[in-house]
Order: structure tokens, then C-alpha cells, then sequence
């Protein structure tokens, strides 16, 4: 069976249409309804029977084009490829919906962490001011000053100790921070590997991958669309071509025809009518016992027979004999 006439292709190329189409309807109705929240239903609706005066229209275009307008032509046209864009838009508010809800505790972990992080530096900072005004004071005193030295030391040590404590907590709430990003970081666990491996920020790798989704998805619901019309037109068309009729089968030849003991005038009646039809059968007969009746006549008269083999002339004395 040849591909463009198959009767069951055109139903999965429709069937494709309508996943994809569906899909796309879905994630930009919903896309636009959260970027205009305030009127959630009423942009529901409106994109809704967009997205279906789109695909209406695209199948409109293909079958009629020779037969409408040229300013009808190009402002559906125009209006297909907007509300593409439309669509797309849509799918985009959608999908980067979806993303910051799987990552908003991520976020929230992240930004914890970067904070402890900052202040562990501060913290490093102020141990190591405190040790280089301590080791300056000493250095100021003579060397015999040793009771107002130990003094110093023991002014300095409390300080010294209160910021190791400080740190050594916030080194502790840095661990757990980690350890939670672990475990919230596992629905956008590859974009992260992602962000590594090309050494950029993860939202730069999930707005990369959302553009390459919204250029494909939409236009290959519209081209899927129009294939699914191209197949349904040439399967009707195919369906009206006439058939080639049946090829005639030949007769077979009639072998044996004449017999032995048969004149030369019959042959020559049997080669000139047809023997298939009853009429001409009859015909044929006729005349082939009138043939006959002169020729017996010929012989009772002492005629001589027109054949010249003797067995053949007796055959037909035997035949006037019996008359």
C-alpha cells in the first residue's frame, strides 16, 4: 500500500496534531491566566478560543488559499503568527511559573547560606583584629613590663574566645544549610549540574532551555496541523481516482476444430462465421448441409467430386446412399 493512501497514517498524524496542540493550549492559557491573575477566568476564555481560531485559521489558510481574498489571506496569516507568538509567551510564563515554585525553597536555603557565609568571613576578620591590636599592645610595653603584658592577654582572651564560639556556631548552621540545599536541590538537581559544567548561574541554563522549548513547541503544532489537512486531502483525492478496469482475459483457441472426413467448402464456412453465437451457428449449418445436398446431387448425376482424395468421395456416396 503506498504511503500517501494509507487509511490509517492521516489518523496518527491527527492524533500527533492534537497532542501537541493540546499541550500548547494548556500551558499558555494557564501561562497567561498567572501572568494576569486579577482576571483568572475571563483570560482563561479568551485564550482559550485564540488557540482555537489559530489552528481553525492555519487549516482555513491551507484549504482555501487560491479562493479567498489576498487581504483576508495575509491578515490571517498575520494574525496565525501572532497569536504563535502569543502562544509561546504564554508557554513561557508557565514554565518559568513552574520553575520558581520547584525552586523557591532552594532559593530561600541559598540566600540563608550566603548570609552565614558573609558573616563567618566578618567573624575571621574581627578574631584576627583582635589578635594584631593584642600582639601591637604587647609590642608597645618594655620587657619588663610583664604583669601589665599578662593584663593585656587577659583583657584580649575573653574577646578572642567569644568570637571562636561565634564562629564555630555559624561553621554549624553552615552545614545544615548545605545539607538542606541537598535535599531541596533535587528537582532542579541537573539544571545545578548544568550550571556547573558550562560555569554559569542556574536560572541562565533554565531560561536557555525554556527558550528552546517555546520556539518548537507552538509552530510544530501549527505544522503538525497542516500535515494532518495535507493527508486528508490526498487520501479524498486518492480515494476519487478512477481504477484501471480488470485486463480482458483472451479466449483460448479451439484446437481441433475440423475433423477428418470434413469438406474443403466447410472448412472454409467454419473459418468464416463464428461458431459461439446460436444464430450464426445455425446459419453456418445451413449452409453446410445445402453444400452437402449439391454435392450428393453432383455424384448420383455422375459429377465429378471438386475433392480428389477417394476417400472422401466415398464417404459421400455412403452419405447419399444413407439419404
Amino acid at each position: 500500500m503506498e504511503t500517501t493512501r494509507s487509511r490509517i497514517f492521516p489518523y496518527f498524524v491527527g492524533l500527533a496534531a492534537l497532542l501537541v496542540a493540546g499541550s500548547a493550549a494548556f500551558y499558555s492559557v494557564f501561562g497567561l491566566s498567572k501572568l494576569f491573575s486579577g482576571a483568572t477566568l475571563a483570560v482563561i476564555i479568551m485564550a482559550g478560543s485564540l488557540e482555537f481560531a489559530k489552528l481553525v485559521s492555519a487549516s482555513f489558510l491551507y484549504r482555501y488559499w487560491t479562493n479567498i481574498n489576498g487581504w483576508l489571506k495575509y491578515y490571517m496569516t498575520l494574525g496565525v503568527v501572532i497569536l504563535v507568538l502569543i502562544t509561546s509567551a504564554g508557554i513561557f510564563g508557565f514554565l518559568s511559573n513552574a520553575y520558581q515554585g520547584a525552586t523557591i525553597e532552594f532559593e530561600k536555603e541559598s540566600t540563608k547560606l550566603l548570609y552565614k557565609e558573609d558573616r563567618l568571613d566578618q567573624l575571621e576578620e574581627d578574631k584576627q583584629y583582635l589578635k594584631d591590636e593584642l600582639e601591637f599592645a604587647i609590642s608597645e610595653l618594655p620587657d619588663n613590663y610583664i604583669t601589665a603584658k599578662r593584663k593585656l592577654r587577659a583583657d584580649y582572651n575573653p574577646k578572642v574566645l567569644e568570637v571562636n564560639d561565634q564562629i564555630l556556631d555559624i561553621k554549624q548552621e553552615i552545614g545544615d544549610l548545605k545539607t538542606a540545599l541537598i535535599e531541596t536541590g533535587v528537582d532542579v538537581g541537573p539544571a545545578i549540574y548544568l550550571a556547573r559544567a558550562f560555569g554559569t548561574d542556574v536560572d541562565s541554563v533554565v531560561k536557555f532551555f525554556i527558550f528552546i522549548l517555546i520556539f518548537v513547541f507552538d509552530p510544530m503544532a501549527v505544522a503538525l496541523v497542516l500535515s494532518y489537512n495535507i493527508a486528508m486531502v490526498n487520501r479524498k483525492q486518492g480515494s476519487l481516482d478512477p481504477q484501471s478496469p480488470p485486463p480482458e482475459k483472451k479466449r483460448p483457441k479451439r484446437l481441433g476444430l475440423y475433423k477428418e472426413g470434413k469438406s474443403m467448402m466447410e472448412k472454409i464456412v467454419k473459418e468464416t462465421f463464428k461458431p459461439d453465437e446460436e444464430v450464426e451457428v445455425k446459419k453456418v449449418d445451413k449452409v453446410i448441409e445445402e453444400q452437402k445436398r449439391k454435392e450428393i446431387e453432383k455424384l448420383r448425376r455422375g459429377a465429378v467430386v471438386p475433392s480428389t482424395d477417394a476417400r472422401k468421395q466415398n464417404q459421400y456416396k455412403k452419405d447419399g446412399d444413407e439419404k
